[in-house]
């Protein structure tokens, strides 16, 4: 990976003391696939009610914890909120699950220690799901609520210092809502910070997602193809490469600082490479860092990467 260090100033290769135990993870979550529902095509109606009532990547249901509270913000968009005791900024978070999985109740757990460690509250946006509703209707909500704290953070939450970001889709949603505030409104500087895990940036699909195969991992190249079906029904591979879908081609002239993060093993390697070294050119600060040997996803499972992971993403939230 020494070609990748040269891509970006600052970008960290990391935990490579914790390779084998991540290794280990990925060949017993492969070995346990043929129990999962197939994700390589159009779902069903039943398989797409089992995924949305799971925890992202598990076969449970996520815990509801008493601490968030469920809201509706302007434009009609559903949002949960927590608030700790003392407040230092807010974090609005977009859920990943391929723009069609996740919601804003499915990492209570996660969401509310960020909150007490960071002292932020928490914003999660409940965004609509594809394939009801296709693109544009998730990157509208998410941008709906980035609108809603510009305008009523201070009055809500006691603080004007805003941050954003997410995991997968709510990666690609953060740089979207970010590029739409920008473009659609003038508004730059109100987010102070982003981060963006594991994101897909090219949704006409970057070399390493054509490449990465059929690995039965959490996301391969299949699933990355039928997930950009449901998401933009329709489109054509040209089309996709709108700035407005994927945002590696547009201008990030005036974006904020950022922190991007990516596993070796994942089909979306690439995305988070060529994004950082895009930020980067365009005078913005940007950390990336590269975890050894960990999958798509790595932070929904509990490893030893996924604890380090998860201080570092509070350690930068806090002090953006």
């Amino acid at each position: 990976m020494s070609w990748a260090a040269a891509t970006v100033d600052g970008m960290t290769i990391t935990d490579e003391d914790c390779l084998p135990e991540t290794l280990a993870f990925n060949a017993q979550f492969e070995a346990a696939a043929a129990s999962r529902p197939a994700r390589g095509q159009a779902p069903s109606a039943a398989t797409l009610a089992l995924l949305r009532r799971n925890r992202l990547g598990g076969d449970m249901p996520p815990v509801r914890l008493p601490h968030g509270q469920d809201r509706v913000v302007e434009g009609g968009v559903k949002v949960r909120v927590f608030v700790p005791d003392h407040v230092d900024g807010v974090y609005l978070h977009l859920h990943g699950g391929g723009w069609v999985f996740g919601s804003a109740d499915g990492q209570d757990e996660r969401l509310w220690r960020l909150a007490e460690q960071a002292r932020l509250a928490v914003v999660s946006v409940d965004y609509r799901l594809a394939p009801e509703h296709p693109f544009p209707a998730g990157p509208d909500d998410c941008e709906a609520a980035a609108r809603w704290l510009v305008k009523h953070a201070a009055a809500e939450f006691g603080t004007e210092r805003l941050l954003i970001g997410g995991e997968s889709a709510g990666a690609h949603l953060s740089v979207v809502t970010l590029l739409r505030l920008r473009d659609r409104h003038g508004i730059s500087g109100a987010f102070r910070a982003a981060h963006l895990l594991f994101g897909p940036y090219d949704l006409s699909m970057t070399p390493s997602q054509r490449r990465f195969g059929p690995r039965q991992l959490l996301s391969n190249t299949d699933t990355l193809r039928a997930g950009y079906e449901l998401f933009t029904p329709g489109m054509r591979e040209e089309q996709r490469r709108d700035p407005e879908v994927s945002p590696l081609f547009a201008d990030l002239a005036g974006l904020p600082s950022a922190r991007i993060v990516v596993g070796t093993e994942d089909p979306l390697l690439d995305d988070s490479l060529f994004l950082a070294a895009r930020w980067q050119a365009a005078d913005a600060p940007v950390q990336l860092g590269v975890v050894a040997g960990a999958m798509h996803g790595f932070t929904l499972f509990p490893l030893a990467v996924t604890e380090r992971e998860l201080r570092r993403e509070r350690d930068f939230l806090a002090s953006a």
